[in-house]
């Protein structure tokens, strides 16, 4: 008897152990470049969940674009930390992530069908609801996915964490399908008031449904905890805060549950 309950409880263990966050790599394509991403999911959720794309910042798909994939699946959705630049190509100077990230900002074309094959990718994932897709991004990332709702990319939601607002494409009334978020910080000089402004305006202009939330005290990249480090090495006005950061990821998360409600 005591060797059967051992089993049985084995069994128990391990399949808890088992249903966990799982994470694996993807490659896929736009256009003949290779494109390097990371899909995880929670195995313990049954069925058909919403699809997240993560973008990352303008340093590249890395660790920190992962750790929100993976924080997503936590909250029971499937997410892809997409690559925008190809190759999975990282940055690990200004200059470097400066000449990435514009060129695929200055290119509408280039940037699109990247965000669109990773957009294919997730929709045809075994455990993704195809007519729930959404999109969040951090710095390039977040301008990145406030471009794609602004050309009516057909996202659920686009939430943005410290990105630029600005944008040569600005959203036209009745071509937004997504609903729109923005998280800046106010003490950021790359993301002044006046740019915040603005972007309520082109929002309220289009009749967009958005939200744009700026955080007291709070620098540029003020979500990732590694911001310290690099606005200290290359001095720049990067500085994480962990009050913004918990409270910006609380609002997004509550802003994509609704918009996957339809509420």
């Amino acid at each position: 008897m005591k060797t059967i309950l051992f089993f049985i409880g084995l069994m128990f263990a391990t399949a808890s152990a088992q249903a966990a966050v799982q994470g694996k790599e993807v490659s896929y394509h736009a256009n003949g470049t290779t494109l390097k991403g990371y899909i995880a999911y929670d195995d313990a959720v049954k069925g058909k969940r919403p699809g997240i794309l993560v973008v990352h910042e303008w340093w590249g798909h890395n660790e920190y674009a992962r750790k929100r994939a993976r924080m997503l699946a936590e909250q029971g959705y499937t997410a892809l930390a997409v690559d925008m630049y190809g190759d999975g190509k990282q940055a690990h100077h200004p200059d470097d992530a400066g000449k990435f990230a514009s060129e695929v900002s200055k290119n509408a074309v280039l940037a699109k069908s990247r965000f669109d094959a990773a957009y294919d990718l997730i929709s045809k994932e075994a455990t993704v609801d195809a007519r729930n897709i959404a999109a969040i991004g951090y710095c390039f990332g977040g301008s990145v996915v406030l471009n794609m709702a602004r050309i009516g990319e057909p996202l659920k939601a686009a939430v943005s964490f410290h990105g630029s607002l600005k944008t040569a494409t600005p959203a036209a009334a009745g071509k937004v399908k997504a609903r729109v978020a923005s998280f800046t910080g106010e003490a950021d000089p790359m993301i002044p008031a006046e740019q915040v402004a603005a972007f309520r305006q082109e929002m309220d202009k289009a009749g967009v449904s958005y939200k744009a939330v700026t955080y007291p005290g709070a620098k540029h990249a003020f979500t990732n905890p590694e911001a310290d480090k690099f606005g200290q090495e290359f001095k720049l006005p990067l500085a994480y805060n962990a009050a913004a950061d918990k409270a910006s990821w609380a609002e997004g998360l509550a802003f994509l549950a609704d918009a996957f409600r339809g509420k």
